[in-house]
């Protein structure tokens, strides 16, 4: 059944946006995806496009193409992003404010350019792709896990901003997927001694954990039934790490909680 909806999905050239991006225009929508690099692969039925969410103009140019070919943007899916793994102290702040412009600030620029014209709509739905390292400050993805909890305070504080003109806001929360986050991750360009053995450790749990992950369809799936509905929640968990991690948080005490989360990563 086709749907007079209009979709943008970022980061749709591979992972969690093309299946997102693939599901969606298979469901009926008109989906425009997105890729930083040129000649990414299109899924059936998706309209994919250059796009860089760090710059500006790029972003600009982009939305206001979409809204001029189609008069309404309904739905927008902020799953651009990468992980840089490696203890905060190797990473530079030339690294962190990169993983910041992608992550945070990506979703940002993307916001603010497709805003005027759903509230000139007065409808519409934004739902941004967090993590369980949004809920979870994540050992040697500490700036990857600061990028997803501001991202996540940002979303909270937008959807009350937006309540009275009939856009929604959602958050996505995702655990281990199997996608190409973890083997595309930046590693830190320098290293110290210190770290390593931990490093290597936390590696091999990350490594693991994406090959044994739920499949990226989950994460579309929920998107479809987050956008079909009319009372959206702000958060949704998707596959069973991202829903007991965070349990387990609010249940024991902290100390508990550090020692199990280092036991599992083989860290303690």
């Amino acid at each position: 059944m086709k749907s007079d909806k209009v979709v943008i999905v970022t980061g749709a050239s591979s992972g969690i946006g093309r299946a997102t991006a693939s599901l969606l225009a298979a469901s009926g929508y008109m989906v425009y995806g997105t890729s930083r690099k040129d000649g990414s692969p299109s899924a059936d039925g998706v309209v994919m496009n250059r796009l860089d969410v760090r710059e500006d103009a790029s972003v600009r140019s982009f939305v206001n193409e979409v809204f001029e070919r189609q008069g309404r943007i309904d739905v927008l899916v902020n799953n651009a992003g990468y992980e840089i793994a490696g203890s905060i102290e190797e990473t530079s702040l030339s690294e962190a404010r990169e993983q910041f412009e992608t992550n945070f600030f990506g979703a940002a620029r993307m916001v603010h350019a497709v805003l005027p014209h759903m509230r000139r709509q007065q409808s519409g739905h934004i739902v941004n792709i967090s993590s369980l390292s949004g809920l979870v400050g994540i050992p040697f993805h500490g700036y990857y896990s600061a990028s997803k909890h501001a991202l996540e305070g940002y979303s909270e504080a937008l959807r009350f901003e937006l309540i009275g003109h009939g856009i929604n806001v959602s958050l996505v929360e995702p655990g281990f997927m199997r996608t190409n986050l973890e083997p595309s991750s930046h590693w830190v360009k320098g290293t110290i001694e210190d770290y390593s053995d931990a490093r290597q450790k936390a590696n091999k749990y990350f490594r693991n954990g994406s090959r044994a992950g739920d499949d990226p369809l989950l994460v579309a799936r929920t998107i479809k039934k987050i956008i079909k509905n009319r009372s959206p929640r702000l958060r949704y968990k998707v596959g069973g790490v991202a829903v007991k991690v965070p349990r387990i948080k609010a249940l024991v005490p902290e100390r508990v909680f550090e020692k199990g989360l280092l036991r599992r990563m083989g860290l303690k």
